[in-house]
């Protein structure tokens, strides 16, 4: 885990190597009560349809802590719907993130002021920004499994200089990319 102390709209507030180091613990010491999850490439991969055993492990610990959860993606709600099937949390597909719609609707479903959530993806110009701009703090993974196209490529060049101080995403991005 590694904090940001750079404060703004582009800007994680804390990084984290994968989901599995954000523990019920961390969360209950933020006083977080509630987490919207971005779901493709933070929990997993696009081509993984359903929850693994370590995946599933994890979100039974928050429930059982008493975390609130919600995805809200920019994918279709086919894609979501069956990765969600046996964990039944709310969901808000097709969110169009940066924008700040599928967040609140999220917030709402779960009951929480934006001060007690904190959202959670890998991309800064679409989760981080639209969690932000809702009022919740923001912890960024580094993507499961990064696309390579062009689009993708530049994009992850373009938040190099919002993430590039922390260790594990820069570790990250050296490995996967050659922009």
């Amino acid at each position: 885990m590694e904090i940001c102390k750079k404060k703004g709209l582009f800007y994680p507030d804390i990084l984290f190597p994968h989901i599995y180091e954000i523990t019920p613990d961390f969360l209950q010491q933020q006083k977080v009560k509630g987490l919207i999850l971005d779901l493709d490439n933070t929990i997993a991969p696009y081509e993984v349809a359903e929850p693994d055993g370590k995946m599933a492990a994890w979100f039974r610990a928050m429930k059982t802590a008493g975390i609130k959860m919600a995805f809200v993606s920019n994918n279709k709600g086919d894609r979501v719907k069956i990765f969600n099937r046996t964990l039944g949390l709310p969901l808000f597909a097709g969110a169009k993130k940066p924008f700040t719609k599928g967040v609140r609707a999220a917030l709402s479903a779960l009951q929480l002021t934006p001060e007690e959530a904190a959202g959670l993806g890998d991309q800064i110009f679409t989760d981080c920004l639209a969690c932000h701009r809702a009022g919740l703090r923001f912890y960024l993974v580094p993507p499961i499994k990064d696309k390579k196209t062009p689009f993708f490529r530049c994009k992850r060049f373009l938040e190099k200089p919002f993430v590039g101080k922390f260790k594990y995403y820069r570790t990250y991005l050296s490995r996967t990319q050659s922009v």
